[in-house]
């Protein structure tokens, strides 16, 4: 009986240690809610001040402090460590809100987050100032990114479009309104196109204006044309496009010097014209010519878009820049149009001196995390801004008839813009576009 008894106790163990090993393969979430952060939590309780000690990362305690310590407790003064002032544990980590002492800053915890993460045992530990004098350290406890699902709760709103999931587990996000500008760079296969599909099928769910400029002939975005205002698919056609976006970013101006007002956003709901959001497929296109004659049509061309990247946010006019490389070498005007895309999302890319072009002149500690991506895990980028900061993010895996579906689905949000029509592409001809925001008031010369 008592063999039998100790067969079944083994056999259980073991189809416990089978179910877990189950669990950590295919539902991490949950080994990590019973498994993982439980032990994590420990080990970080266990280690932390000898792990601050050991990382630089304690400083001398105060006169006051020191006095106590020595004259009162009766024991030894010791480096101080940061406080901790609350522990949270999440579906994917421990976020950890630290009160820094007085001698540290944010940095040093930050130049700390590979010890720190070896030390305690956890996926990657990332730094962020939450408010002065306090640090988050948001520990995740298992590879995020390699099966990405976005939570179900995000969705397309307003100008906010959910693109990727961060290795700490939260939503990457492209807000327009936060970030009107972005560039996008990754060599071939790499997930710079995936990327691309998820944020047109995001984009197309909102009550936005898409233009496609798409010089590889349309191959990529042709598929979604059901959902675009405009399609052009030559760098003839582009110059002829942009030049119509610049004439509608002006009369947009006159508009909001009619009302007396700095932003489109200002403006009343029902005078409000639509925004709008160009897709630059591979910009590298618009600047290669074939020979001379063409040059002065490209430099146009190229200095239009300055224009729009300068000043068109404010009418809600957004670009969305795509290519394998962008630097000096594509010729005149290719820098300072990368000035002016705020946002930075650098797939793998073949050189370092591209992740430099992407990432060098905003978070040039970012660069060497780009030159790091696997060939093997398509999708995974590091998106930077010009606030410094950057974030290793992968897209979900999105096919191209997923994202074709969606544009069909939404089809009717297609807004009516005259100066467009010439730009509409062709499977729509037959689809009358949804009217747009009712008629504006054209500003009136002033006269005596």
């Amino acid at each position: 009986m008592a063999d039998l008894v100790t067969c079944i106790e083994l056999a259980g163990a073991a189809a416990g240690a089978g179910g877990l090993g189950y669990a950590k393969a295919r539902a991490p979430r949950v080994y990590w809610s019973l498994v993982g952060m439980p032990l994590t939590w420990g080990r970080f309780a266990w280690n932390y001040n000898s792990t601050m000690d050991v990382c630089g990362l304690t400083v001398q305690p105060s006169g006051f402090r020191a006095f106590v310590k020595r004259n009162v407790a009766r024991s030894e003064v010791r480096p101080v460590p940061p406080k901790i002032r609350r522990v949270r544990p999440t579906s994917t980590g421990l976020h950890i809100t630290l009160r820094l002492p007085a001698g540290l800053e944010p940095a040093d915890i930050a130049a700390s987050s590979e010890r720190l993460r070896h030390a305690f045992g956890v996926r990657s530990v990332t730094v962020t100032e939450t408010k002065p004098g306090h640090v988050e350290l948001r520990m995740t406890g298992w590879d995020v990114l390699s099966r990405v699902r976005l939570p179900r709760k995000a969705t397309p709103r307003d100008l906010v479009v959910p693109v990727a999931l961060r290795e700490d587990g939260t939503v990457f996000e492209r807000d327009y309104r936060k970030v009107p500008h972005a560039l996008t760079l990754g060599a071939n296969q790499s997930g710079k196109s995936v990327y691309q599909r998820n944020l047109i099928k995001g984009l197309a769910q909102l009550p936005v204006g898409l233009i496609g400029i798409d010089c590889k002939r349309g191959v990529e975005q042709g598929r979604y044309a059901s959902r675009l205002s405009a399609l052009v698919t030559s760098p003839e056609d582009a110059g002829r496009l942009i030049d119509a976006l610049i004439g509608e970013m002006e009369e947009r101006f006159d508009l909001l010097a009619l009302h007396q007002v700095s932003d489109l956003w200002e403006l009343p709901a029902d005078l409000r014209p639509v925004p709008l959001v160009v897709l630059v497929d591979e910009i590298a296109e618009l600047f290669f010519v074939t020979s001379k004659k063409d040059e002065p049509a490209r430099d146009k061309t190229v200095m239009q878009l300055v224009r729009l990247g300068q000043m068109a946010r404010a009418v809600g006019i957004y670009l969305e820049v795509c290519g394998q490389r962008f630097g000096s070498d594509l010729g005149k005007g290719a820098t300072a149009l990368r000035a002016q895309l705020t946002g930075r999302v650098v797939h793998r890319v073949n050189d370092k001196q591209t992740a430099e072009m992407g990432l060098g002149d905003i978070a040039p500690d970012a660069v060497i995390a780009v030159t790091t991506i696997a060939p093997d895990r398509p999708g995974v980028a590091v998106a930077g801004d010009t606030s410094g900061g950057w974030s290793r993010i992968r897209t979900p895996e999105t096919t191209p008839d997923e994202a074709a579906a969606v544009c069909r689905a939404f089809a009717d949000l297609v807004p009516e813009l005259p100066f467009l029509a010439p730009f509409r592409p062709v499977d729509q001809l037959a689809v009358p576009p949804r009217p747009a925001s009712p008629p504006r008031v054209r500003p009136q010369p002033v006269t005596e």
